[in-house]
C-alpha cells in the first residue's frame, strides 16, 4: 500500500508508517459530493465547505492538515482517493503547496469534489497564477481510470531504475559495490568519476562524465552463470506458440538442454530463416520467454549508419549512447536477449561503414566498446537472436557467429488448421463475438487456404478471418440475425478470386 510520507525528520522510535487510504477507479469528469476527488475522515469534527492547508505526514499517517484561523491545525486521514489523483496528491505534499478544499460532510467523511491552490508567497513551488493545478486537475478529470491490473501499487509507483543519478549517489554506490563490479568497469568508472568532479575540464566533459556514469552503473553486472530451465515449460511454451514445426521445436530444446548441462549460453545464437509471416519473430520472443531474460529489438532495416549502434563520440555536444548501450541501458541487466530483425538488409547504409560489422563485436562475446562510454562492456550474457527472409544477403562472416534455423512454409493442411483452431477463435475474441455467431464450414476454410495458396506465412489468414468476422458482425447488427455460417460460395464471393 502506498504511503505519502511527506516528512523528512525521523519519527519516533518504533513508529512505523501508516497508510489509512484506499484507492477508488472512476472515470467522472465533473466531481461532485456523490463522486468526489478524496474522502477525509470527519467522525472527531466536521470541516468547513471551504477550508484550506496541505497535504503533510506529521506522523507517518497519510493525512490532510487543515489550517485554523487562529495559527493552529488539525489533522485528518485520508480514508478514499480518486486513483488518477493519487501522484498529484504526492506531489502537492511533497512540495508543500497550500491548497483550498470544497467539500461536503457526509456520514462516510467528508467528500472533497474541488482543489484550489492558494499563493502565500514564495514558499510555494509555483503561484496560483500560473494556473498550472488546475490544468493538471482538467486533464486527470478527461483521462481515464487506471487499470484494475495496475492495482494500488502503481499509483505509487516510482518511476524507471535509474536511481544513481547524483555524483554523490554514484559515488557512493561504487564505494559500496567494490569488486561487485567487473574489473575494467570499476577502472573505468573510477577515471570517469575523477573527470565528473574536476574542475580542470570543461563543464560539457563533466556532464557527459556523469551521464555515461549514470547509464553504466544503474546496469546490474550479472555473472555468465544460468540456472537450468524446466524442459517442460520450455515446450509448453513452444506449442504454445507455434503450431507444428517439430524439427523447428527440437532444434531449440537441444539448445535449452545445452545451457541446462553448461549453465552457460551457447556459444552462437539463432538464425531464422524463412519467408515473411511464417512466426520468426514469436519464436525469438517465445526463447526470451523460456530463458527469462529481457529483451530488446533491433531492427536492421531501419539502421541506416554504424553510428545509431556505436553511439557518437564525447566530443560532440549532442553525443550519446548507440542504441546497443541503450538497450543494456533500459534492460537494467548485462544478461538479456538480442532479438536482430531483419539480419539479411544490415548491409552497407547511407553513413561510413557497414551496420552489419558492428553487430560481429557484440556476437563474439568478448565484449562491445560504445563510443559516448568508451568502455569494453561485457557481453558474455547477451543471447542474440536473428530473423532473415534471405540468408544468401548475409556475410559469411555474420553467418559463421550464428546457428542456422531454416524455417519452412507452412502445408496447406497446417495452414487449415491453424486457420479454425488459432486465427479465427483468435479474432472472434478480438472482436468480442461468439463462436457461433460466425461459423465456417470446412468447405469455406478450404476456399480460404485455397484463396492465399500462393502466399507465404499466415497472416493473410487472419486477415481472412477478420474480413468474414467482421461481415458477420455487420450482418447480424444490420439484419437483426443470431449468426452467419459461411459456406464455400460465400466465402469465395467475400475474399474475391
Amino acid at each position: 500500500m502506498p504511503v505519502f510520507d511527506f516528512n523528512n525528520t525521523p519519527s519516533p522510535a518504533g513508529e512505523t508508517g501508516s497508510c489509512t487510504y484506499t484507492t477508488f477507479r472512476s472515470n467522472e469528469s465533473q466531481p461532485s459530493p456523490e463522486k468526489p476527488i478524496l474522502v477525509l475522515a470527519n467522525r472527531e469534527r466536521a470541516w468547513d465547505h471551504h477550508s484550506w492547508g496541505i497535504f503533510t505526514n506529521p506522523v507517518k499517517r497519510t493525512a490532510f492538515e487543515f489550517k485554523e484561523e487562529g495559527g493552529g491545525t488539525a489533522s485528518a486521514d485520508i480514508l478514499q482517493i480518486d486513483a488518477r489523483f493519487v501522484s498529484l496528491l504526492k506531489w502537492l505534499g511533497e512540495n508543500h503547496i497550500s491548497v483550498r478544499l470544497s467539500g461536503e460532510n457526509r456520514e462516510d467523511g467528508y467528500r472533497v469534489y474541488r482543489i484550489r491552490e492558494m499563493a502565500f508567497g514564495g514558499g510555494n513551488k509555483l503561484s496560483a497564477e500560473d494556473g498550472f493545478l488546475q490544468f493538471m486537475i482538467g486533464r486527470l478529470l478527461a483521462s481515464s481510470a487506471p487499470s484494475e491490473e495496475m492495482g494500488e501499487e502503481g499509483a505509487d509507483e516510482s518511476g524507471d531504475s535509474m536511481k544513481l543519478t547524483s555524483i554523490q549517489s554514484i559515488t557512493d554506490f561504487m564505494n559500496c559495490a567494490g569488486s561487485t563490479l567487473p574489473d575494467q568497469i570499476r577502472l573505468w568508472a573510477r577515471r570517469n568519476l575523477a573527470v565528473a568532479k574536476s574542475h580542470e575540464v570543461s563543464p560539457e566533459e563533466r556532464r557527459h562524465a556523469q551521464r555515461a556514469l549514470s547509464i553504466m552503473m544503474n546496469i546490474q553486472w550479472k555473472h555468465n552463470y544460468f540456472e537450468a530451465i524446466d524442459p517442460v515449460e520450455a515446450r509448453r511454451i513452444l506449442d504454445e506458440t507455434l503450431y507444428g514445426m517439430e524439427r523447428v521445436k527440437q532444434r531449440i530444446m537441444e539448445t535449452i538442454i545445452q545451457i541446462n548441462r553448461t549453465h552457460t549460453l551457447p556459444a552462437y545464437g539463432l538464425l531464422l530463416v524463412g519467408p515473411a509471416g511464417t512466426g520468426k519473430s514469436q519464436i525469438a520472443y517465445a526463447v526470451a520467454r523460456i530463458l527469462k531474460l529481457p529483451w530488446t529489438t533491433l531492427d536492421m532495416s531501419s539502421i541506416n549508419d554504424p553510428e545509431q549502434l556505436t553511439g557518437s563520440s564525447r566530443v560532440y555536444a549532442n553525443a550519446k549512447p548507440g542504441i546497443i548501450m541503450e538497450a543494456f541501458s533500459m534492460a537494467g541487466e548485462s544478461n538479456l536477449v538480442f532479438i536482430i530483425n531483419e539480419l539479411d538488409k544490415a548491409n552497407a547504409g547511407k553513413g561510413n561503414g557497414n551496420p552489419a560489422d558492428v553487430l560481429l563485436t557484440l556476437l563474439d562475446n568478448l565484449g562491445f566498446t560504445d563510443n559516448y562510454m568508451e568502455c569494453m562492456v561485457p557481453t558474455s550474457g547477451v543471447y542474440p537472436i536473428a530473423t532473415a527472409n534471405d540468408k544468401s544477403s548475409i556475410s559469411a562472416p555474420l553467418m559463421s557467429r550464428f546457428a542456422v534455423i531454416d524455417i519452412p512454409d507452412y502445408t496447406a493442411e497446417e495452414k487449415k488448421i491453424i486457420f479454425t483452431r488459432y486465427a479465427l477463435p483468435k479474432v472472434l475474441a478480438r472482436m468480442s463475438m461468439r463462436s457461433e455467431e460466425c461459423v465456417v464450414t470446412e468447405e469455406a476454410a478450404e476456399a480460404v487456404i485455397a484463396r492465399f495458396a500462393g502466399t507465404s506465412g499466415i497472416r493473410d489468414l487472419e486477415q481472412a478471418a477478420e474480413h468474414l468476422a467482421a461481415n458477420a458482425l455487420y450482418r447480424i447488427e444490420t439484419e437483426g440475425i443470431p449468426s452467419v455460417v459461411f459456406d464455400r460460395e460465400m466465402a469465395e464471393q467475400l475474399l474475391g478470386e
